[in-house]
């Protein structure tokens, strides 16, 4: 290592220096991990990992250093994202997309990070799907077709990346809308637009038990399969139909209102206009990975009964 300064390392740094370079030095281990965006969902599958994997080495990448500190306390060895000198035979991005210019192009850079041993997951988002009607949709329902939607394309796009490269790919449902919903205490959205849920710790242990299976270019969905508002066909009057789809689409905040686990309170949604949703499902994932959710819905999450 060398160092453009002549003034001599004191103790503390030169110690660090060393320990730098030996772990660089070190073999991979069989389940040694790179987390590609360590944020709240890396971060618990990182615990996770470590409990079942004590020794193991698990690494960081990241687009700015500003948490560092933070991901070193956690036993996480940080760097910004980029090529690496070893593999590492466990490989998963959760870094969201709007942070980068060229998605694709960094789940290449992560696919180069992985030795094709265990296993390379990407968690994507189930908006991919093609459904805008409050239809049902499962694993192999059809997705929106390259070049229709921006917001898409780059998922779809960032998939294939991972797919050719025998990675697998985890489809995840909404994680957290009701606190930024609570910031806004109203919302320009349809209150008839149906939502799926999964809680990050149930995202964590699903994303888990996936790459302890090794699967090979495979697409996996994630939700709790407990949609919070649905489609009813009770009149013929559009006033009485949004006035019903209000009463269940607010259901989602009127749950997190009488929680009594936030200060905020939500009032409610005003848009008509704009698509609507689709209602998740994921048996086949549940069977084949032989998985359930710890918050089996948001209303068990809640504490309340009902």
């Amino acid at each position: 290592m060398a160092t453009a300064s002549s003034t001599p390392l004191g103790a503390s740094q030169e110690a660090s220096a060393i320990t730098t370079v030996s772990a660089s030095e070190e073999s991979v281990g069989q389940y040694d991990l790179l987390i590609v965006g360590p944020g709240v969902l890396g971060r618990i599958v990182a615990d996770r990992w470590k409990q079942e994997h004590p020794g193991c080495k698990i690494f960081g990448h990241t687009v700015t250093t500003d948490h560092h500190s933070e991901l070193i306390q956690l036993g996480i060895i940080p760097s910004l994202k980029g090529p690496v000198a070893q593999k590492v035979p466990y490989v998963i991005f959760c870094a969201p997309p709007y942070r980068t210019d060229d998605y694709p192009g960094d789940l290449r850079v992560a696919a180069s990070n992985w030795n094709g041993e265990g296993s390379f997951l990407f968690t994507s988002s189930t908006a991919v799907y093609e459904c805008s009607d409050n239809g049902l949709c499962s694993e192999d329902s059809p997705c929106v077709p390259i070049g229709r939607s921006p917001r898409t394309d780059v998922l779809l796009k960032a998939e294939n990346v991972v797919l050719e490269a025998g990675g697998s790919v985890l489809r995840l449902s909404d994680k957290g809308p009701h606190v930024f919903w609570l910031s806004k205490g109203t919302l320009d959205s349809r209150p008839d637009h149906i939502l799926n849920l999964i809680h990050y710790e149930d995202a964590a242990s699903l994303a888990f038990a996936i790459m302890k299976r090794r699967l090979r270019a495979r697409v996996f969905v994630g939700c709790d399969n407990q949609p919070l508002s649905r489609l009813l066909q009770t009149s013929s009057c559009r006033a009485d139909l949004l006035f019903i789809y209000e009463q269940f689409w607010r259901e989602i905040m009127d749950l997190v209102n009488r929680s009594g686990k936030f200060d905020m309170k939500f009032q409610g949604f005003t848009g008509t206009d704009g698509p609507l949703g689709k209602r998740m499902e994921n048996y086949k994932t549940r069977a084949e990975i032989g998985w359930q959710p710890k918050y089996p819905s948001f209303t068990e999450f809640l504490g309340l009964s009902s």
